[in-house]
């Protein structure tokens, strides 16, 4: 009887002391892990529809009831927006536009917000110094939550501007899996400072009417309207709805924008061939080009040809800020010099143009104008002359 009593006490230890013991571990455990983030100084708040511009509740690497206190949706897209450079230590002003805009897309989505401010507010080569960490604290993050949470990386997009665009793609190649997307906002466009983030805030805003860009070897070539194929993934949505495309090398890729949101512009190639006896060249000579739809009209954009001589095919490139719709008639004027030019006065030089080639780089469609005299005289400082639609000859022979 007595031995089976120590046998139960000896016993009852024992599970005492496994029970300790398995705390232990647990507890060394949790510590070995929190551990594993104790150099992440990069801070991760999950921003909501209601709080677009503060920091209220952060997402803290190794500490899983943070999660759920900050109502993460384990079930939708997530959003991780890194800012850049700040001379004033403070988020730049886009950082909540951006964060509306991308809730007014996706609703149910999780937008995070990483805040490097102490490190972004550095001298610049400082800053751009620290992306590397930067970058390594969002990929921790980054896998810490799929493996935690088997949260899928598919749903993830890094979003990065300025300085923020280098620590995103660094935290996209250290991510045990890759990410669903990277956006380089940085080098998305370049453009005035902050127009690229909001080409990109505009994508999200106005989904109906995506910006497009056209793949082009160089400006000039671009303001001569030859780009404006998109034959061969030639040209792209820009933003958001960016269509996925393989390809081998970076291309750079080019378009016009209006100087406010919305952005989007209707890119034109016009081709016009001069005819005549003008043996002198024209240099530097401002035209005025009004294109009339089914829709709505754009009168008088202005374009310079750095020359123009007889008989010869100049092409150029125009935009509109309105959707004109299908095209049916054009005007073209050569304005003077000036509105006292002595040489216009005794002379005015002038071509004869019997058509007019535009190709619409949205629609890609292809319209031929044709004189309404069979040939124009376009003479310079004088009245407009008018280019209707021709008429398709073959679908004429098909209805005789």
């Amino acid at each position: 009887m007595e031995s089976k009593a120590l046998f139960l006490m000896a016993l009852g230890i024992w599970l005492q002391s496994l029970t300790v013991t398995r705390g232990r571990v647990a507890a060394d455990d949790r510590i070995t892990r929190g551990r594993d983030f104790i150099d992440i100084e990069s801070k991760f708040a999950l921003r909501t529809p209601e709080d677009i511009a503060e920091d209220t509740c952060h997402l803290i690497p190794g500490v899983t009831e943070s999660v759920a206190k900050c109502h993460f949706n384990h079930t939708s897209k997530t959003f991780v927006v890194i800012h850049g450079w700040t001379v004033t230590g403070m988020y730049e002003s886009w950082v909540p536009k951006l964060v509306a805009a991308l809730y007014k897309r996706e609703p149910d989505s999780n937008v995070i917000v990483v805040d490097w401010l102490s490190r972004a507010q550095q001298h610049y080569p400082v800053s751009a110094g620290y992306t590397k960490l930067v970058g390594k604290d969002v990929a921790k993050f980054i896998n810490w939550m799929a493996e935690e949470f088997h949260y899928p990386l598919d749903n993830v997009h890094l979003l990065g501007y300025s300085l923020g665009a280098h620590a995103a793609g660094i935290a996209g190649s250290l991510t045990n899996k890759k990410v669903n997307r990277i956006t380089d906002v940085d080098q998305l466009v370049k453009c005035s400072h902050e127009r690229s983030i909001h080409l990109f805030i505009d994508s999200l805003l106005n989904e109906e009417n995506p910006s497009k860009a056209y793949r082009c070897n160089s400006k000039e070539a671009f303001e001569k309207g030859l780009c404006l194929s998109c034959r061969k993934n030639r040209c792209n949505n820009l933003g958001y709805e960016i269509n996925k495309v393989r390809a081998k090398r970076s291309s750079k890729m080019y378009l016009k924008t209006r100087s406010q949101m919305p952005y989007k512009v209707f890119h034109y190639q016009v081709k016009i061939h001069f005819s005549g006896t003008e043996s002198d060249i024209q240099t530097n000579q401002v035209f005025e080009i009004s294109l009339y739809g089914t829709v709505a009209e754009s009168e008088n954009i202005p374009f310079t040809l750095p020359e123009v001589s007889a008989n010869k095919t100049y092409s150029f490139l125009i935009y509109t800020e309105v959707d004109i719709g299908e095209l049916l008639m054009l005007k073209l004027k050569w304005r003077s010099d000036s509105y006292f030019s002595w040489s216009d006065w005794w002379s005015s030089p002038g071509f004869t143009i019997e058509k007019i080639r535009v190709k619409a780089g949205e629609t890609q469609k292809k319209v031929i104008f044709c004189s309404r005299e069979k040939v124009s005289h376009l003479q310079k400082g004088k009245a407009s002359v008018v280019f209707v639609k021709c008429h398709d000859k073959s679908l004429n022979k098909k209805s005789g």
